[in-house]
């Protein structure tokens, strides 16, 4: 079975998209209806903006997902059978599956971002990339730190990014390091994604869900949440909603996967992430791994 996956914020690139712009008159609608959506020249930052104008969260999110979703569109053999997308990806993803219009997750992912950067502002957060330490150890160790730190990103065995407040998140890094861990380092981040300081962006995400249609896919799509495919729209609002404050399961949803007759995995969108991490979780040779964007 063939499945599509979708890259979240920490791919972007200075240029992204540019070669799509201009190669394809589909991919150039696509981005100029994007442009008046949002009510900024977006294309204008992704095309000619510098690494630092593109870190901006609200230009971030729908950077990636323009990318993402327009690459995917402009593809000639672009036939999922299962879709999954990682943290922001999981929008592009619902969009690849006929979950949700392109000019409404579009807009959810504006809404999104903006909620996300305002969060950051009012709880300031860190996250931290561990590496080398059994998943179960990290999670006990988060228990015992005083303060918000929660797993938040399981991106592969032996990678976890843990994230909170920081001074929590320091702590737990010395104490993962102490414990064995072979990396603990705080990430140039701007908040604490994926955990319970990003309840207020929930908040403002849950209304603007709620005012958008979503439909029953055509393929399963593989939610962060739980990392299981669904097909119920109800389900897909709720599990949407849950991955702002919840861990994204991308090493399990690769398992899943696999475990359910995936033999291809193609990730569609900026830069290679995705692909990396799918190899460090599936058993050597058992699938076929490519990037498009």
């Amino acid at each position: 079975m063939k499945a599509f996956v979708f890259p979240g914020q920490g791919s972007q690139f200075p240029g992204m998209g540019k070669e799509l712009y201009y190669s394809n008159q589909r991919a150039k609608s696509l981005f100029n209806r994007a442009n008046e959506i949002l009510g900024f020249d977006i294309t204008k930052i992704m095309f000619s903006g510098s690494a630092e104008d593109l870190r901006a969260t609200a230009v971030t999110q729908p950077a990636i997902f323009l990318h993402s979703v327009i690459a995917a569109t402009c593809m000639e053999d672009f036939n999922p059978e299962m879709t999954a997308g990682h943290s922001l990806g999981e929008f592009s993803a619902l969009v690849a599956a006929g979950a949700v219009d392109f000019e409404d997750a579009l807009r959810l992912v504006a809404i999104r971002a903006d909620a996300m950067q305002k969060a950051c502002e009012a709880a300031p957060g860190t996250m931290a990339a561990v590496l080398g330490m059994d998943f179960k150890a990290i999670e006990d160790i988060c228990e015992k730190v005083d303060g918000v730190v929660v797993p938040a990103n399981y991106n592969s065995p032996g990678q976890l990014v843990i994230s909170g407040e920081m001074e929590a998140v320091q702590k737990a890094c010395e104490a993962l390091k102490a414990a064995g861990a072979k990396r603990a380092l705080v990430l140039p981040v701007g908040g604490a994604f994926h955990s319970p300081l990003m309840a207020p962006a929930a908040e403002r995400l849950a209304e603007a869900i709620g005012r958008t249609a979503f439909h029953e896919p055509f393929c399963p799509v593989y939610q962060n949440v739980d990392a299981l495919p669904t097909m119920n729209p109800d389900k897909i609002r709720e599990n949407l909603l849950k991955q702002l404050t919840s861990p994204v399961r991308w090493a399990q949803t690769v398992e899943n996967m696999i475990a359910d007759g995936a033999t291809s995995f193609t990730e569609v969108g900026p830069g290679t992430v995705l692909a990396g991490l799918i190899k460090k979780t599936a058993p050597e040779g058992a699938v076929e791994i490519v990037s498009v964007g």
